[in-house]
């Protein structure tokens, strides 16, 4: 068979795409169980402190100012990050949206 350019560009973008599919994937999985367990963490993080009914003030402090801290180490620079800082913001989406899933169950 005669291999013309355009035989020799789709079979490199298919080399090149099936690549990146398996990276992006791997990537996309370890970042759903990051943010499954932000959710698993709040969880914990809303309940266990609360059970004195002292520590709530202290507990929601320390909350908000690591999530801030993640958020400007995060956000501050415009580079790529890698995959490790990804998973972080992903688990402080997680913990975020747990603690508004709580407030929410506790209001209704």
């Amino acid at each position: 068979m005669i291999r013309t350019k355009l035989s020799i560009f789709f079979s490199y973008f298919v080399q090149n795409l099936s690549s990146r599919l398996y990276y992006s994937l791997n990537e996309l999985t370890a970042g759903l169980i990051s943010l499954l367990l932000g959710f698993f963490i709040s969880t914990g993080l809303s309940t266990i402190p609360g059970q004195t009914g002292d520590w709530g003030i202290i507990a929601a402090s320390l909350i908000v100012a690591a999530i801030e801290l993640v958020s400007k180490i995060v956000y501050s620079n415009k580079k790529k990050y890698g995959v490790r800082i990804n998973l972080l913001n992903n688990l402080k989406i997680g913990i975020t949206y747990g603690l508004f899933v709580d407030a929410f169950k506790l209001g209704s």
